[in-house]
C-alpha cells in the first residue's frame, strides 16, 4: 500500500509555517493519543503515521527533500531493515521519547518520560554506498555490514547482571526533581533531569561485566537497504531503528545512507541525462555508417547519415536514468566528433590533396548547420 502524504496526514498545505506543523500535529497526536483510544489499532496507526509525518516536515533539511523526491527521498523506500514498528517504522517509546516536547513534557504517556522513566534514544550512524550508473537506472538492494552499538546479550540490554533495577532514590522514580528558582517575577519550580540516574528513575545496583551497566556493547550487524532507482550524489535515505542501540533498552537510532556515484568508463550523467562523445572518421560522416555505442542496457547501434558535421548530437529517447519519482525518463546524447588523422602516408596524403580540388570538399555551410552556440542550447531544453 503506498503512503500517504504527510501534508495530508497532517491537514496542512505545502506552504504551512513551522508553527502551523506543530500545532497540527499536536492535535492529531491528542486525537489518536493510545491513552484516548485503548485497544483502537487504527487510531495507534494513525498516531504513528502523524509522528512519521512531523518527524520529516519539522525538520527543514528533511522537508526540502521531502518536498523535491517525496517519500524516496526521505528513505520511505529504504526502510525495508526497520522492522516491526509500524506505519514509518516507529515505536511509541520512540515517538514519546522523540516528541515529548510538544506536550510539555508532562506525564501519562504526554511527555517524553513515558511512566516516570526516561527512555533514551541510540545516536545515528552515517555510511557512505558508492554506486554504478547500472545500479542507479534500476535500483538496487545492498548488504551493508555495520559496527556499531548493539544489546548487550549477557543482560538483555537491562546493563544490570542480575536483571533487577531499583528505584532511584533521589526522585523517587520520576526522573525529574523539582527546582525552586528565583527570578524577577518572584520564585518559580522547574522541573530538571534527575542527576543521580539521568533522568530514567532507576538505578543499577550490580552493573554488568560485559556492557559495565551501558546495556550496549560494539558489534555489527548485516543491514539490507533497498535504494530506488534515480538517485543521485549526495542523497541520503534513512533505515529507521538501524543505528546505535539505545543505553539499557532504549529507543535505537537511524542508519543514514549517503549515497556516492562511481564514474562511468564512457557515458556521463548529467541530471537524469547522459552523455557520450562518438569519434567518427571522415568517411564515416562522409559516407554513412552504422555504429555501436554503450548504453547502461548494453551496446545500441545508431546510424550516422552521409554529411554529418561534426558536433552534431544523436538523442536516444529514454535511454538515460529514471526519475527518482517514476514520472519520466533522461535521454541518452550522443556527441558525434569526426576524427581528424594526425599521421598520414604519401600515398594518403596525395589522396587528400586531390580532395583539397574538388568543389565538395570546401567548407560550405547553409542555414541548417547549426553553430556550437545553438547546439549546446539544445543540450538542456
Amino acid at each position: 500500500m503506498s503512503k500517504r502524504d504527510f501534508y495530508d496526514i497532517l491537514g496542512i498545505k505545502k506552504t504551512a509555517t513551522p508553527e502551523e506543523i506543530k500545532k497540527a500535529y499536536r492535535q492529531n497526536a491528542i486525537k489518536f493519543h493510545p491513552d484516548k483510544n485503548p485497544g483502537d489499532k487504527a487510531a495507534e496507526d494513525k498516531f504513528k503515521e502523524a509522528a512519521e509525518a512531523y518527524e520529516i516536515l519539522s525538520d527543514e533539511n528533511k522537508r526540502r527533500k521531502y518536498d523535491q523526491f517525496g517519500h524516496a527521498g526521505v528513505g520511505s523506500s529504504a526502510q525495508g531493515g526497520s522492522g516491526g514498528h509500524g506505519p514509518g517504522g516507529f515505536s511509541m517509546d520512540d515517538i514519546f521519547s522523540q516528541f515529548g516536547d510538544i506536550f510539555g513534557g508532562g506525564g501519562g504517556g504526554f511527555g517524553g518520560q513515558r511512566g516516570g522513566r526516561r527512555v533514551q534514544r541510540g545516536s545515528n550512524l552515517r555510511v557512505k554506498v558508492k554506486l554504478t550508473l547500472e545500479e542507479i537506472a534500476t535500483g538496487v538492494e545492498k548488504k551493508l555490514k555495520v559496527p556499531k552499538n548493539v544489546s548487550c546479550e549477557k543482560c538483555h540490554g537491562t546493563g544490570s547482571s542480575n536483571g533487577s533495577t531499583s528505584t532511584c532514590g533521589t526522585c523517587r522514580g520520576q526522573g525529574q526533581v523539582a527546582q525552586i528558582v528565583n527570578t524577577p517575577l518572584g520564585r518559580m519550580q522547574t522541573a530538571t533531569t534527575c542527576p543521580a540516574c539521568g533522568g530514567e528513575g532507576q538505578t543499577i545496583t550490580d552493573k554488568c561485566k560485559s556492557c559495565h551497566g551501558d546495556g550496549v556493547v560494539r558489534g555489527e550487524e548485516m543491514i539490507s537497504v533497498r535504494i530506488p532507482a534515480g538517485v543521485h550524489e549526495g542523497i541520503q535515505l534513512s533505515v529507521n531503528g538501524k543505528g546505535n542501540a539505545g543505553p539499557r533498552g532504549g529507543v535505537p537510532g537511524d542508519l543514514i545512507v549517503v549515497i556516492e556515484e562511481a564514474p562511468h568508463e564512457f557515458l556521463m550523467r548529467d541530471g537524469n541525462n547522459l552523455f557520450y562523445e562518438h569519434h567518427a572518421s571522415i568517411p564515416d560522416v562522409a559516407l554513412g555508417s552504422s555504429v555501436e555505442i554503450p548504453t547502461l542496457e548494453g551496446k545500441a547501434r545508431i546510424k550516422i547519415e552521409p554529411g554529418t558535421q561534426s558536433g552534431k548530437v544523436l538523442r536516444l529517447k529514454g535511454k538515460g536514468i529514471p526519475d527518482i519519482n517514476g514520472y519520466s525518463r533522461g535521454d541518452l546524447l550522443v556527441n558525434i566528433q569526426v576524427w581528424t588523422p594526425t599521421h598520414l602516408t604519401s600515398d594518403e596524403k596525395k589522396v587528400i590533396e586531390k580532395m583539397k580540388e574538388s568543389h565538395n570538399f570546401k567548407p560550405n555551410p547553409s542555414k541548417k548547420d547549426k553553430s556550437f552556440f545553438d547546439r549546446m542550447r539544445e543540450y538542456f531544453e
